[in-house]
């Protein structure tokens, strides 16, 4: 088992503070759902994370071992799929796997996912919205670090899509830490087995749909 620890993320940009004071702790096999306003910090949390956002100030431990965001990318410890598109439009789908995964078992575990499939002859940039961030959700999720960030991973996909990549994450979350950050809050509480919101800079529990909106994420009516 693996163990993520994150203490006192702070990240401000010009007088501007996003991030005040945000800490928590993810292990194998949790699926930690981060909800948050517009603007409340939960990209900016996850970039400084990977280590391409710099922080004010930032403590991670992995397994109880003090490491810099610069060992995060270099060690493979996390893998990130971002809200925006960063596959390269001109080159098609089965082109694109094989740089990712060396070994045809891997490979093979992306081509031949039943909806990745009917994608492989297409270029990227002729992907749908929800065909792109698909494949991109399922490209990442099967590299082999221990923990997984996942930002708007059901933004624009399908139902059956939708049903096919909760399923699948939650089979990955046996050996992995994940966590997930999506306005379709309702996909999100389906699998997290724990969840957050960034409120004011700072992360608070929730548990239910009744404590994001006591939380002021959801009106009353919703």
């Amino acid at each position: 088992m693996a163990v993520l620890q994150v203490h006192n993320a702070r990240k401000s940009f010009g007088k501007n503070p996003v991030l005040k004071d945000v800490s928590f702790s993810l292990k194998t096999g949790d699926i930690l759902g981060i909800f948050g306003r517009n603007g409340s910090g939960k990209s900016t949390l996850l970039k400084i994370l990977f280590g391409t956002l710099s922080a004010n100030s930032l403590h991670l431990e992995v397994n109880n071992e003090k490491i810099s965001p610069s060992e995060v990318i270099k060690n493979q410890l996390i893998a990130y799929l971002p809200q925006h598109p960063f596959l390269p439009k001109n080159t098609k789908v089965r082109d694109i796997i094989p740089m990712y995964f060396q070994e045809e078992k891997e490979q093979d575990a992306v081509f031949y996912n039943r909806f990745v499939a009917t994608l492989t002859h297409k270029k990227v940039g002729h992907l749908s919205q929800g065909e792109r961030k698909f494949f991109e959700a399922i490209l990442i999720s099967h590299l082999s670090h221990p923990f997984l960030m996942l930002d708007e991973p059901f933004s624009m996909i399908e139902p059956l899509q939708t049903k096919a990549l909760k399923d699948f994450l939650l089979k990955i979350s046996e050996t992995k830490g994940l966590i997930i950050t999506d306005h379709y809050y309702t996909d999100v509480l389906d699998i997290s087995t724990k969840n957050l919101i960034l409120k004011a800079g700072k992360n608070q529990i929730v548990d239910s749909i009744d404590d994001l909106r006591t939380r002021g994420y959801l009106s009353k009516n919703t």
